[in-house]
């Protein structure tokens, strides 16, 4: 069956890091553009972050940009979301998915399998 985990969230203070991983069971990720989506309590699920099967091409929300970095591991079978600076703004519970493609348009509708997601939390 295939299965996207996702972990590494919790509760950090304004400025504070985490880093997310994105865990394949069931298929390897080698052929599959990854995103990392967000949603915040009454607001609709939003882009973050995605990267295409190689690494080579990256895309970020502006308000992310400096601050976060997208990564994969294909050893592991895993992609990153390292967070630094992190924000209250940034608030939500983070979603990886994956598209079977090199790449695609970093958007909710062009991804099809998704994870239960992690709740970030940053509060002082």
């Amino acid at each position: 069956q295939k299965q996207l985990v996702e972990s590494g969230g919790g509760l950090v203070q304004p400025g504070g890091s985490l880093r997310l991983s994105c865990v394949a069971s069931g298929f390897t990720l080698d052929n599959y553009a990854i995103g990392w989506f967000r949603q915040a309590p009454g607001k609709e699920r939003e882009a973050v972050s995605c990267i295409s099967t190689t690494g080579s091409v990256r895309d970020y929300a502006d308000s992310v940009k400096e601050r976060f970095t997208i990564s994969r591991d294909h050893d592991n079978n895993t992609v990153y979301l390292e967070m630094n600076n992190l924000k209250p703004e940034d608030t939500a519970v983070y979603y990886c998915a994956a598209e079977e493609l090199y790449y695609i348009d970093c958007e909710v509708a062009e991804f099809e399998s998704w994870g239960q997601g992690t709740q970030v939390t940053v509060s002082s």
